[in-house]
This record gives structure tokens, sequence and C-alpha cells, in this order.
């Protein structure tokens, strides 16, 4: 800590000059190394993470760099640390902060936009038209945590107000880490996708964002909900969560007609597809209907070539979905709060902050049918 701090702190929660960091090197090159605690400024507060959950955009910003973008360039060799899922609790509130109290136990939404941007003033905060653009004498006030500032392998962080959500003592810390990801399909079917319930919805992909969107669609009263995958214990897990139907693709001769069994020959009115291949992507065209909508959930790595006559003809709208705004945490917040649905389905591992790259590896390479893994800094 340096420099005078005029904000608040408690002897409850004494806080270190230094905390343990993970951050990056070269592509795929984490060092694990002391970082200096920075105290927070206006409208921010100090979060001593409990939980981070491994997200696979972490993966693609640890071995490919975006979609993170630190002082304008990529991630490398920035002594800047990744992940972005992340609970825990407050401990120190800066100045003029009384939103929140120390010992606040919190999760976290990525981003902060600048607030004076188009689209921030739209609630389009993850859709900030100066992301990354936080370097040099150029401070528009941007942050999202683990893409364009420090993230959450480490043991504090410097979160602003309006990206905190207060976690109920009911709920554990590793449930708490997955808001985020609830809260990433709750603003595409909503804010964006415009969902009404009795709408039928496909899910192509049973990982995290996938499965939790099956969850979210069912909670939000779509029907039926069918969920499209290859692995059988995650297939499972969607009908555990809500899915009216799940379809094994290694088992169906044709994916598109297999869903039109189910929703009538016209197609399903909105599909969420979180495989990002070309064969999901025009699967998922072919089997929507006319002014339906598909919502974009996946990175994929290289340009897809995709079916747009058919999209045009049939006036399908498709959109990408990038994080969580217009507070949609929140509202997953208050499903999850409720019960509507069991997020903890999809949290299969759990590691210690030092066993990071293994961890990392357990979600790369999906071991032992890994899905969600969480990091516990005080395991």
């Amino acid at each position: 800590m340096s420099g005078r701090f005029n904000g608040k702190t408690s002897d409850k929660f004494p806080l270190p000059k230094k905390m343990k960091a993970w951050v990056l090197g070269d592509p795929n090159e984490l060092m694990l190394i002391d970082k200096p605690i920075v105290m927070p400024g206006k409208a921010e507060v100090l979060v001593k993470i409990d939980a981070v959950a491994i997200c696979a955009t972490d993966l693609d910003v640890i071995s490919h760099g975006p979609p993170a973008l630190i002082e304008g360039g990529l991630p490398f060799n920035k002594n800047f640390t990744p992940g972005h899922e992340y609970m825990g609790r407050v401990v120190a509130l800066g100045p003029s902060v009384d939103e929140f109290k120390i010992g606040d136990r919190v999760t976290v939404e990525i981003h902060s936009g600048c607030g004076q941007c188009k689209r921030c003033r739209m609630g389009m905060y993850t859709s900030c038209h100066n992301y990354g653009l936080n370097y040099g004498n150029l401070n528009k006030g941007h942050r999202a945590n683990g893409f364009t500032t420090d993230g959450g392998f480490k043991q504090y962080a410097i979160n602003n107000v309006n990206t905190l959500i207060k976690v109920p003592d009911s709920m554990s810390d590793e449930e708490a880490t997955l808001v985020v990801t609830a809260g990433t399909t709750m603003y595409g079917l909503t804010e964006l996708g415009g969902l009404v319930a009795g709408e039928s919805l496909v899910v192509i992909g049973p990982g995290p964002i996938g499965l939790l969107g099956v969850a979210v669609a069912k909670a939000l009263g779509a029907g039926p909900v069918i969920l499209i995958g290859t692995r059988e214990s995650r297939l499972k897990i969607g009908r555990q969560l809500g899915a009216d139907f799940t379809l094994n693709v290694k088992n169906e001769k044709d994916i598109v007609q297999s869903v039109k069994k189910i929703v009538g020959e016209k197609g399903c009115d909105y599909v969420i597809e979180c495989a990002g291949t070309k064969e999901a992507l025009n699967d998922a065209i072919m089997m929507t209907n006319r002014g339906g909508k598909i919502c974009l959930a996946a990175f994929p790595h290289k340009p897809v070539q995709i079916n747009i006559p058919h999209m045009v003809i049939n006036n399908i709208y498709m959109f990408g979905i990038r994080g969580e705004g217009k507070s949609a945490t929140h509202r997953a917040m208050q499903f999850m709060k409720e019960k509507r649905f069991n997020a903890k389905l999809v949290h299969t591992h759990t590691f210690n902050l030092s066993e990071l790259p293994t961890a990392l590896k357990y979600a790369r390479e999906r071991i032992d049918d890994a899905i969600k893994i969480v990091i516990k800094p005080w395991g």
C-alpha cells in the first residue's frame, strides 16, 4: 500500500502490504509473484477474494491474448493478472462509498464502463466504446477486470461499486462465482433477445454458459427447451437444470430435423449457440424459424462461413453476447437466491490458488469431465 488513503478500513480485516498474484508473461506462461495491494479510489472498494471460477475465455486470454487488451495491446509481459469470475468480502471502502459496508460478501460483474460513451449511457457497458483505452494519459474510467485491468487470480481486487452484487449468507462461495455466467445468458435472452415465455429455445453446447442458459431460459418460461451436445454426462446435468429434451449429436442423423420433430417444421424461436464451430452455427441457422433469433455465446478463433442467404430470406436475427450488461447479473442472482435453478450442478472441481496451472490444465483438457472449476485462495 502506498500514498495517502482517504477511505475506510477495519481492524477486523487487517491488510498486508503485498498479496500473492499470478501474472501472465509469454503466452501460457503464468508466474506466482508478490504484488502490492492498491487501495480503492472514488466509487471503488477493495475485495478480498474468497473464490474465483475459471472461464473458457480465461484460457483464450492466457493462450492467445484477445479479448484482453492491456495498455492498448496484447496482455503478455505487462504484469497482468487474468481471471474474472470471482467473489469475496469487502475489506476497504474508497472515499464517499456508502453503498456497501466492510465485511459484505459480494460477487462481481466483469465490466464497469466509462459511463460517458453512447453504449454505456444505454446500459450496454460491456460494449463500452472506451474498452481497453485506459493507458498513457487517456483514462476514461473503463474497467473490465481480467481483460483490461487486473483480474481475480490473486488475493485482493479493486472493484467499482456498480459491479458488485451482495451475496446472501445461504449461498456458498462456489455458487456465488457462477452469478456472472448466469447473468451473461440472462442478458442475451432478455435485454438483447427479448425472450417471451412459451417460446421454444435450443441450446447448442453444454458448457457452463450453455447449461446455465438452459436453467435461465426455463426459469424465464421458455418451452420447450432443448439441449444439444455430445457428452451424456453433461446432457444429464442439462435435464436436471430444466431441459425438456436433450439430443446427442452422435446419435442423430440430422440434428436440424431432430429439433423440428420436437418443435414443429417451422423451427424453434431461439438458439443459444455455445460451440462456435461452422457446423453448429449453420445448424443453428437452419433450425431457427422465420423471424427467430440466434444468440452467439462462443468465441470462434477463426472466421466461420455461414449461410447468410438463408438468414436474410427468413429474417433471422443473429447477435453476439459479450458479458452481462444492463445489470443482468442482479436478476440472475435473484433467480439463484430463490432456488429457481441449482447452479451448483455445473461446479465440478476445486483447487487452491497455488494449484492454478493444474486447474487450468483440467479446464483446457476437460480432465475428469471438468465443467466449472473454482479456485479457493484460502482453501
